[in-house]
């Protein structure tokens, strides 16, 4: 490691010791910009890694609201404005029990990359509650997010910071979210992305992330001339990611045998074809029910309670990550590798350990992380902020169209750099440089 970044790493660690996910993310990075460190003075001359390292700005509220039977409660709110230096702040709200300060850090560390990547003006930040919608009444969830808006509005808006959705947020949060935001500053205007097409969503949003995570899966086989068509895949989750990377690989040709939720996961040797994908995405986008219902269904399918997706099928081609942080660890790695699995493209935020990363890697198998390869999403959040910006609205073919487009110079991006720097095929190390070298050129240009 550059002594430089060394020297940082450990400050922060020094700094943060209880922040384990933060921590887990700025290594990473920093380990991946020891060549860019060592080849440009400027970066250590202008104090970019220490700067990027610290948010800008971290806002911690509370949350106080009345749910319909009169009971108070009290919920943590929270926004890490983590950097702005390309565009304004720009991630996702995440409502979920885990949700801690530490999670957000090394999500708006994430976005500052991830958003660089898309070549899009956007900043990066994070935020949301430690509250739990999983079910809560529709009137609750409202009650909870006018609460939550009431201290968020002040530090939002067009031109400063732009939320999305996360776990836990989808387009009801956000419609909540959006009217007491409307009815407090009194100006309808694209504060919020993910919302409904019917008052300035955009088509592809809702698909986006994992549509993205394929397209990007895509060109990285394409560098060793093979296809999803026909190849057997692991996914995990069962939320809007791990939906329409179900959808995407099915499309190409490919047979999705596993999806999971907290308290389990399911395997379909027979492959989630369209009409059992309906299912599931009525099972939790309507009825909010556990992926254990699928097997009382399709009842040649099996359910594993407690179990994660990736030791499930005997033989796996292809290992789409879609839930959450960590989710991926060594044994799992292990297991993947010995069932054939040759490429692994990551949906959910940092789902696989260090040690997974590098057995994959040692094994010659392909790995796109998180940061190129779910960028998808906030890519297409993007493109509805352009949209609410310009009062227009794309047609789904060139919403998707664009998307392909950003994938793919995701890709070229991530390549290019590795190997300029020594690094050939190595993504998790292309991605990270070229997403840091935008960011902190643009840094150096606005002085400190």
């Amino acid at each position: 490691m550059n002594e430089y970044g060394r020297r940082i790493l450990e400050d922060v660690i020094a700094k943060n010791r209880d922040q384990l996910e933060f921590i887990q993310a700025v290594r990473e990075v920093i380990e991946s910009l020891s060549p860019v460190l060592d080849r440009n003075s400027l970066y250590e001359q202008n104090a970019i890694i220490e700067r990027l390292v610290v948010p800008e700005r971290i806002i911690i509220f509370q949350v106080p609201w009345v749910d319909q039977a009169g009971k108070a409660h009290v919920n943590k709110g929270y926004r890490v404005q983590f950097n702005s230096a390309i565009g304004p702040y720009k991630g996702g709200l995440r409502f979920h029990p885990s949700v801690n300060l530490s999670i957000l850090k090394f999500l708006g560390f994430e976005q500052i990359f991830k958003n660089s990547l898309t070549t899009l003006p956007m900043g990066g930040a994070k935020g949301g509650s430690n509250f739990d919608p999983k079910g809560v009444s529709d009137m609750d969830v409202m009650r909870f997010c006018q609460s939550f808006m009431r201290e968020l509005y002040r530090h939002v808006g067009p031109d400063c910071d732009v939320p999305a959705g996360d776990i836990g947020v989808g387009s009801r949060e956000i419609g909540y979210l959006f009217g007491q935001y409307k009815r407090i500053v009194n100006a309808h205007e694209g504060v919020l992305t993910g919302k409904n097409m019917n008052w300035g969503g955009s088509l592809i949003r809702p698909q986006a992330t994992g549509f993205g995570n394929v397209y990007f899966m895509r060109e990285i086989l394409k560098t060793r001339n093979e296809t999803i068509e026909g190849k057997i895949a692991a996914v995990s989750g069962s939320g809007n990611v791990a939906q329409y990377t179900v959808k995407k690989i099915n499309e190409l040709g490919g047979k999705v045998v596993t999806l999971s939720d907290s308290q389990g996961a399911i395997y379909d040797a027979d492959g989630i074809d369209d009409e059992k994908l309906e299912f599931v995405m009525e099972l939790k986008n309507v009825r909010r029910g556990r992926i254990k219902e699928y097997v009382e269904k399709f009842t040649s399918a099996k359910y594993y309670p407690d179990a994660k997706p990736w030791m499930l099928a005997p033989v796996v081609h292809l290992a789409l990550p879609s839930a959450t942080q960590n989710e991926l660890d060594l044994e799992d790695a292990k297991a993947l590798t010995a069932a054939g699995c040759i490429c692994v493209s990551e949906g959910a935020n940092m789902p696989s350990t260090p040690g997974a990363v590098e057995c994959f890697t040692s094994n010659n198998v392909l790995f796109g992380p998180s940061k190129a390869a779910n960028a998808g999403g906030v890519a297409t959040s993007g493109l509805e902020m352009s949209q609410n910006s310009m009062r227009i609205s794309w047609t789904l073919e060139e919403v998707d169209n664009r998307l392909q487009q950003i994938m793919a110079r995701i890709h070229h991006s991530c390549i290019t750099e590795a190997a300029a720097y020594g690094m050939p095929g190595n993504y998790v190390a292309g991605a990270n440089i070229a997403g840091f070298k935008k960011v902190a050129d643009a840094m150096i240009d606005q002085g400190i």
